[in-house]
This record gives C-alpha cells, sequence and structure tokens, in this order.
C-alpha cells in the first residue's frame, strides 16, 4: 500500500492536500483523483469554469505520478485541444 497525495490547481487557485490516502493498487489512484475533482466542484459553488482544473497526484517522496483534468459537471465541453483522459506525469529529467 502507498500513499499519495491529492493537489488540485488550475494555475492560479490551488487546494493543497496535506494528509493524502493510502492506496492499496495503483489503478486505483486515477479513480480517487477523479472522486477528488468531484467532491471540489460540489464544495466551490462559485467556480464555473472547470476546464482549467486538474488534479496532480504525488507520492509521498514528492514524484508526480498523475494528472487527471476535472471532468466538467452536466457534460460542459473542454477548450480545443484538450483530453478528459489521465496523462501520466511527464518525465523530469536533471
Amino acid at each position: 500500500m502507498a500513499r499519495y497525495r491529492f493537489h488540485a490547481m488550475n494555475g492560479s487557485d490551488f487546494v493543497f492536500d496535506a494528509v493524502g490516502k493510502d492506496i492499496r493498487a495503483p489503478g486505483r489512484v486515477t479513480r480517487w483523483a477523479e472522486s477528488v475533482a468531484q467532491d471540489l466542484m460540489g464544495r466551490l459553488d462559485g467556480e464555473t469554469d472547470w476546464s482549467t482544473w486538474y488534479v496532480s497526484v504525488h507520492d509521498l517522496s514528492g514524484r508526480r505520478v498523475l494528472v487527471q483534468p476535472f471532468v466538467p459537471p452536466h457534460g460542459d465541453a473542454l477548450p480545443r485541444g484538450a483530453s478528459r483522459r489521465s496523462q501520466p506525469a511527464p518525465q523530469m529529467t536533471a
């Protein structure tokens, strides 16, 4: 079992996950990221443009393992070129 942190952001606003979540199977990380996004969209009444928001998932060493775009409620369209699919984090090189 590994612990991951699920941070939500849009480039200017940031919701930091200081506690994280223990996940047994790595395949469940994407589902939990989707759950985090749905929860945040439900709690933030004033935010309507979810197309720029995403969940950035990090392991406890700080390595980003997944970038999960928010899926806007009510089937709102994403900007041209955007994808609803999860994307693995880009590999960082020194």
